[in-house]
């Protein structure tokens, strides 16, 4: 196959893999039900594809397989319209690189890990990655060592398996995302197929990212799942089994969430409620805003929505948590 036709992940052929693998791959951990659209950008195709409605697998297989597509492959009128109404740009591998260096960098006390940059690209290290081990690091640290893209679009930063700006596909070696790292340090310090599968599934649980439109959601998902896959195949020289896709799937599921990214819930899901007052004559219904939404954004508003908080899985406590008490945490340690 084509290096320009492995970046579009067609859900049809996900489909025929197994079914089990889109059901996950579009399923909300927050809401119980599918991922919702949170875009306009494909009404054209009638009312279940409008901003509130959820993401269904008959909406994007068969006859509309192929409507869900990168960036790159989307038209440059689709592309500024997305500009225009979320901010949408996308990163280039080479920023992406030097940005992930930098995290490496502060990590193992050292440059150029993982590779050398040159002016808009890099090169990579061939020589297997030396760990401080001086300084009690190890390679399974960095491997259990929590990572996460804000607002990650297709998820450049966790997986390079394109270029989110050229569409250009990049070969498993060269890859520089945060995923990509750990599964490298994983295939240079594991030999057998159990022992990759066990500290792969720690690569991906410690690899979180969010975003607010549901078709970024599905493809940062399928990058990921498809990233781990052909890390694998690239060690073993063997397609993954269906049922540690699964496995790999039921994590991206959780790691890669839909959450508007300011007030940390559901995209869309805060809103003006009903309430009814009674008197001894009458009663009278007042319209209450979101106390949240009326503060504005801010660690003021932070618990006052009235929006679906979303949930998050800690992979390491065996926890589901609410990814605004992280936040919550995180000043306090501040």
């Amino acid at each position: 196959m084509e290096a320009q036709n492995l970046i579009d992940i067609k859900e049809n052929d996900l489909l025929k893999i197994d079914r089990t693998l889109l059901e996950i791959l579009l399923k909300d951990k927050t809401t119980g039900k599918n991922i919702i659209w949170a875009t306009d950008n494909y009404v054209k195709y009638g009312e279940l594809y409008s901003s509130d409605k959820e993401i269904k697998i008959e909406l994007i297989t068969g006859e509309h397989g192929g409507i869900i597509k990168p960036r790159t492959k989307k038209s440059k009128e689709e592309q500024q319209k997305r500009v225009r109404q979320k901010a949408e740009v996308f990163t280039p591998s080479w920023v992406c690189n030097l940005q992930n260096n930098l995290v490496d960098e502060s990590w193992f006390g050292r440059k150029d890990v993982f590779n050398v940059e040159k002016e808009h690209s890099w090169e990579t290290v061939r020589e297997k990655i030396a760990f401080p081990t001086a300084e009690g690091k190890t390679w399974q640290d960095y491997v259990f060592s929590n990572r996460m893209e804000i607002t990650c679009g297709e998820a450049p930063y966790i997986t390079s398996r394109y270029d989110a700006v050229t569409g250009d596909y990049i070969e498993v070696q060269d890859r520089i995302g945060l995923l990509d790292r750990k599964l490298r340090v994983v295939a240079e310090n594991t030999d057998s197929r159990e022992d990759w599968l066990k500290w792969a599934t720690v690569a991906v649980q410690s690899s979180y990212g969010f975003e607010w439109q549901g078709d970024n959601i599905l493809i940062a998902r399928e990058n990921l799942l498809f990233d781990v896959t052909e890390h694998y195949e690239a060690k073993f020289h063997e397609k993954l089994e269906t049922q540690d896709l699964v496995g790999f799937a039921k994590i991206i599921a959780w790691n890669i969430w839909q959450m508007d990214g300011l007030k940390f819930v559901v995209p869309n899901s805060c809103c003006t409620k009903e309430i009814v007052e009674e008197d001894l004559f009458e009663n009278h219904v007042i319209s209450k805003q979101c106390e949240g939404c009326k503060l504005g954004y801010g660690k003021n508003s932070y618990f006052k929505h009235n929006g679906i908080y979303c949930k998050i899985r800690d992979w390491k406590e065996n926890k589901t948590l609410r990814f605004v008490d992280i936040m919550k945490e995180g000043e306090k340690n501040d």
